[in-house]
């Protein structure tokens, strides 16, 4: 019952993730400049994140650990800049949602993240428990990746389809950013901690990315009026602060499957509430229900006597 609850939580986390995507997807088409909408979120996240820290001893006091660890070494720094890899998904949020739409952007990620997760999980990156390659976790995988083609078909929309390259290069480090921020969670003792720790380097990277490319000559329209396209950096904490809990109950690929399913499903809602070019068929409707059938089948477990039977022939 446990593990199923957290596989909820992961499904509503993939719904956020989608709602994000499409909101600075929006927010890129208005600026004109999806590095700049990309930097806007990570900046509303971290003030956010600066507020919370104000009225919350126990995430400061989680900060305070997560410094210590690096300072004396029991964990590297390097883990602490999984906000890179989190920079880099939103701005191909902006750069590619906005052109595309989200259900190819999903496509992108989503082959991404099943192509990486199994790997991430065999060698147990990021300090997590190693998950054997089991035939339901290579299937659930299979099925995930054949969902989302089905939704890519469903939408027609095939030109320029080669600027997924850019989100399936996030999908694959999603992978490693949610092995590495479990680990620095685990160390601090505090999602909120990990948040901070994502939003302050990606915030930094693209503020400094922006200020290239305005030297360079690049400029955007005026900033948007309408409130709503600003809670993206808002919806990004609360699916960096549920990752980094989730991955140590369901592992990177079961966890990554039940985002793909809130993603697919959310996807499908936005797109039949509030219209954006991006008809709802029955392509998309089959896609989405073959995404909960390969999350269903990657939880399947082996009873436990039966794996430590074959666990023990294994030694003999």
């Amino acid at each position: 019952m446990r593990a199923f609850l957290w596989l909820l939580t992961s499904i509503a986390a993939g719904s956020a993730l989608a709602l994000q995507g499409r909101i600075n997807g929006e927010l890129g088409a208005r600026l004109d400049h999806g590095m700049l909408a990309a930097f806007v979120s990570f900046a509303v996240g971290s003030v956010v994140l600066a507020g919370l820290l104000a009225v919350s001893p126990g995430s400061r006091a989680g900060v305070g650990r997560l410094v210590g660890v690096i300072r004396d070494g029991s964990m590297p720094w390097w883990y602490a800049t999984t906000g890179l890899l989190g920079a880099f998904l939103v701005a191909t949020q902006g750069l590619v949602v906005g052109t595309l739409g989200v259900a190819v952007f999903t496509v992108g990620v989503v082959a991404g993240q099943t192509t990486s997760g199994l790997a991430v999980d065999r060698m147990g990156l990021g300090g997590l428990a190693k998950k054997p390659i089991t035939p339901p976790r290579v299937i659930g995988a299979l099925l995930g990746l054949t969902a989302v083609g089905l939704a890519l078909v469903g939408t027609g929309e095939l030109d320029g389809a080669w600027l997924i390259v850019l989100p399936f290069v996030a999908g694959l480090l999603q992978s490693l950013q949610q092995a590495m921020g479990g680990l620095v969670q685990r160390h601090s003792g505090s999602a909120i901690a990990q948040a901070v720790s994502n939003f302050l380097v990606g915030t930094a990277a693209l503020g400094l990315m922006v200020l290239v490319l305005t030297v360079a000559g690049v400029r955007s329209q005026p900033l948007p009026g309408e409130p709503w396209l600003y809670v993206g950096g808002v919806l990004g904490i609360l699916f960096v602060a549920l990752m980094s809990v989730a991955v140590h109950h369901l592992g990177v690929l079961t966890m990554g499957l039940g985002v793909i399913c809130g993603q697919v499903i959310a996807s499908v809602l936005l797109d039949i509430a509030f219209p954006a070019g991006h008809a709802v068929t029955i392509w998309s409707l089959l896609g989405a229900a073959l995404t909960i059938v390969a999350v269903a089948v990657s939880a399947i477990r082996r009873p436990r006597r039966a794996a430590a039977r074959s666990a023990s022939a294994g030694r003999g």
